[in-house]
């Protein structure tokens, strides 16, 4: 079945892969499938004229298939890149040597935000925002968006047209931020509809935290918090290198700080709202456990140092503790099941592999007794003792070779061919082992994924929660729109198969009355289309010779077939029949 119709106009709707098996059992939606499948390849195919096609193409967001929320991330990019263009001109270090370049970038994002705003007045007849309008243009460029579209655009035509220096106006630049509202206000109206009549905790879990409430500004949020972690983590790196940190040492201050102030408010929020979870019920105990899990315990470390070096730093000297702003990045494995995933593995599969990391200690101790035993007297600098021989027997077992410490005697280097050779085998083992089982752990995953289609299509439909649920799973497990389609297709069969009560035993069916009243029913059907379909003439003769029906039989055969077998002479008893 196709994933690229929604059943429904609604924001959620739209969602790809999951949204049009809502109402399996309504016998009505393949047809409205079908209808709106040749309404969609008629707007892409450019049936309506060339406007109709621009629309089709990257503007209408109800539309699968086209591009219009690839058009819209190319725009979110290029509106972020400005941003930071724009603060990087404020160096004149960085500037003044590729003024060219930044001009050049500045002339690109200008033709491409005309080239959009122009697009979306010409299809503004096209858009049921305008389309009832009188004047469908005059109404779009009077819209709030279309106004901040013109205003990021327009200090740039000014500045090349009218003969002062308009340099200050360079600064209107940052309008081109507020055209992101044109992805929030959507996602905002969307969220407010999701939580009406909810509390505040409510919709700050809704916003935190996967729910059925969140809509697309939890996945915004998500995003943006995702973007300062790779901020950040992107200033600690280039902190590190003086010609930068040289340069820019106040502003890398003030976006670490910046950095601190969200993952702060960030933890708080979800310290808050942790109680609307069921895991987290109570007031106090309840945001303890939540505070003591994993993945708060890493928000924590993310900003911990920051307040520790701003407290403390009379007392000691805290400048160590930067280097754990790093930890930020374990932050967006709160984004990605890989690591939960990874976690079951190794417990699962602990005792092999802690058979194998004995086998490869023993091995390593073993390797370096070695190379102390033949190397000490040629090389007692580098072979000082067994501990430093460790350093290189796990470098030649983990066939590295660095070069630094390398035997020279004969001795030594018959034993560090052979030991190289089977430190191929003795450290391959650990990682075949993860690899095949996070590979089970993957397949296990996605075979819990379809027992769960299997239990939600016992009322032959998907509802909005179930559909939400799978669309979670879906994203955790990194499965795609076409996959889950399968998924959905098989459970679908096997749920057909599963309510097939034919195949089964007939002392299994006997057994449940249900499916016995079910199974007399079928056979009683049976017998009738025997009855419609089969010679009556033809069958009577072959019944009546040699007695092959009983009377019992014959009058059966009669009464269930009355309506299409005229009556014929009854047949003679058989000696079973008369007793």
């Amino acid at each position: 079945m196709s994933t690229q119709t929604p059943t429904d106009a609604s924001p959620q709707a739209s969602e790809p892969g999951l949204r049009s098996y809502r109402h399996l059992s309504d016998p009505q939606v393949p047809a409205l499938i079908g209808e709106r499948a040749e309404r969609e390849q008629a707007a892409l195919s450019g049936a309506g004229g060339l406007r109709r096609l621009i629309y089709s193409w990257l503007f209408d967001p109800t539309l699968p298939g086209n591009y219009q929320k690839a058009f819209d991330r190319i725009i979110v990019w290029l509106i972020v890149l400005n941003l930071f263009a724009l603060l990087i001109e404020l160096v004149p270090q960085i500037h003044e040597p590729y003024r060219v370049w930044f001009d050049r970038f500045d002339l690109f994002s200008v033709a491409v935000f005309t080239m959009e705003y122009l697009l979306r007045l010409y299809t503004a007849p096209e858009d049921p925002q305008f389309r009832a309008s009188a004047r469908p243009r005059l109404a779009f460029a009077r819209n709030p968006f279309a106004i901040v579209d013109l205003l990021a655009v327009l200090p740039f035509y000014l500045q090349a047209v009218l003969p002062i220096d308009l340099r200050a106006l360079r600064v209107l630049r940052l309008l081109r931020l507020l055209k992101l509202f044109r992805l929030i206000v959507p996602a905002w109206r969307e969220f407010c509809e999701l939580n009406k009549g909810r509390t505040f905790r409510q919709r700050l879990h809704a916003l935190v935290f996967p729910s059925e409430y969140g809509g697309r500004l939890h996945r915004y949020f998500d995003t943006f918090i995702a973007g300062w972690v790779m901020i950040s983590v992107m200033s600690v790196i280039l902190e590190s290198v003086y010609s930068i940190n040289y340069l820019l040492h106040m502003e890398l201050l003030v976006l670490d700080a910046v950095a601190v102030a969200i993952f702060t408010v960030e933890y708080w929020v979800r310290i808050y709202c942790c109680v609307e979870e069921k895991r987290y019920q109570e007031a106090v105990m309840g945001r303890l456990r939540h505070a003591k899990s994993p993945s708060m315990l890493i928000d924590l470390m993310a900003i911990l140092p920051f307040f520790l070096e701003a407290l403390l730093h009379h007392l000691i000297d805290l400048r160590f503790l930067r280097i754990f702003r790093l930890m930020r990045l374990l932050k967006l494995t709160r984004y990605t099941g890989a690591t939960a995933t990874l976690a079951k593995v190794i417990v699962r599969e602990w005792p092999v592999m802690a058979a194998a990391a004995f086998i490869m200690l023993l091995l390593v101790v073993l390797t370096a007794s070695l190379g102390y035993l033949f190397e000490h007297e040629a090389q007692p600098d580098k072979f000082e003792n067994i501990p430093q021989s460790i350093y290189w027997a796990v470098i030649t077992l983990a066939s590295v070779g660095y070069g630094d410490i390398s035997p020279v005697t004969p001795a030594g280097r018959a034993v560090t061919i052979v030991l190289a050779l089977i430190g191929i085998g003795i450290f391959a083992i650990p990682a075949a082992l993860l690899s095949s089982a996070f590979s089970d752990q993957l397949h296990k995953e996605r075979d819990a994924l379809k027992q769960e289609l299997f239990e939600m299509l016992a009322d032959g439909k998907i509802s909005d929660a179930e559909a939400e649920i799978i669309n979670r799973e879906a994203k955790r497990l990194h499965l795609s729109a076409e996959d889950v389609d399968v998924l959905i297709d098989q459970a679908r069969r096997e749920r057909q198969i599963a309510n097939d009560i034919s195949h089964l035993p007939l002392h299994t069916i006997a057994a449940n009355p249900g499916h016995a009243v079910e199974r007399y029913k079928t056979l009683l059907s049976e017998i009738r289309q025997l009855g419609l379909l089969t010679d009556g003439a033809r069958f009577e003769a072959v019944a009546r010779s040699g007695d092959r029906l009983t009377e019992t039989e014959w009058r059966m055969w009669h009464q269930i077939n009355a309506a299409v077998e005229p009556a014929s002479a009854p047949l003679k008893p058989d000696k079973a029949d008369s007793s």
